[in-house]
């Protein structure tokens, strides 16, 4: 079933997007700001930190890959839309720190993957 793990990913969302109205707010904007990022932070957070103390079982780990799947692309492309619109709309300093932003992203890539964990197993066709 894909129920499991279903709670600790609505409690990251909601955390998240309390955090993203605060943070609008503090800023002087009426809007969530960066809500959905946080609450996949706190997610991948929640669950390695679960999985370290082997306290998620295989049905939740899998519930959690599954809704990971179907919201993650969904709301990222609902974000990213509007985003866009609002940017564009704003002027150019919001398209400059957006393009910024992504720049600093696409930066962080090989040091970020430098501290991943490597030992993972390899595929069949990684091996071969």
């Amino acid at each position: 079933m894909v129920i499991y793990g279903l709670m600790i990913m609505g409690l990251c969302a909601i955390v998240g997007n309390t955090l993203g109205e605060m943070l609008g707010k503090l800023m002087g904007i009426s809007a969530n700001v960066g809500g959905v990022g946080f609450a996949m932070l706190f997610l991948v957070l929640v669950t390695r930190r679960l999985l370290e103390k082997d306290q998620l079982s295989k049905l939740a780990q899998s519930g959690i890959l599954f809704w990971n799947a179907m919201y993650i692309p969904v709301v990222i492309a609902m974000a990213a839309q509007q985003n866009v619109v609002a940017a564009l709309k704003g002027g150019w300093i919001a398209v400059v720190g957006g393009l910024a932003a992504v720049f600093v992203g696409f930066m962080l890539i090989r040091p970020l993957t430098a501290l991943a964990d490597n030992s993972l197993p390899l595929d069949d066709e990684e091996t071969a």
